[in-house]
């Protein structure tokens, strides 16, 4: 006999905010969203459209936009994309190699 699979949750989508939209595009990190994965991008809406006053709303939107710059952050925790994780595993094994 075998078991099925336990169905896995599924976060629900947030759609981006036409004022979330426009901000990306003035700053110009749209391509740096882009390049997050799928459940960050996502995350990140959700976290900022919950937001209950308008000052944690843009809060929330300028550390946004802040780890997307800087690209090593994600909600202030430190965060590789998966090129640079490839890139230092590719090093590693290089080095174990000589």
């Amino acid at each position: 006999m075998t078991r099925a699979k336990p169905a896995r949750r599924q976060r629900p989508r947030h759609p981006m905010s036409a004022a979330i939209r426009k901000t990306l595009i003035t700053s110009g990190l749209t391509a740096a969203y882009r390049l997050r994965p799928a459940y960050q991008r996502n995350d990140y809406l959700g976290w900022i459209e919950r937001a209950r006053l308008d000052t944690t709303r843009q809060r929330r939107l300028e550390q946004m936009l802040e780890e997307l710059a800087g690209g090593d952050r994600y909600m202030k925790m430190a965060w590789r994309p998966p090129a640079a994780r490839a890139v230092r595993r590719k090093r590693e094994r290089q080095r174990s190699t000589r």
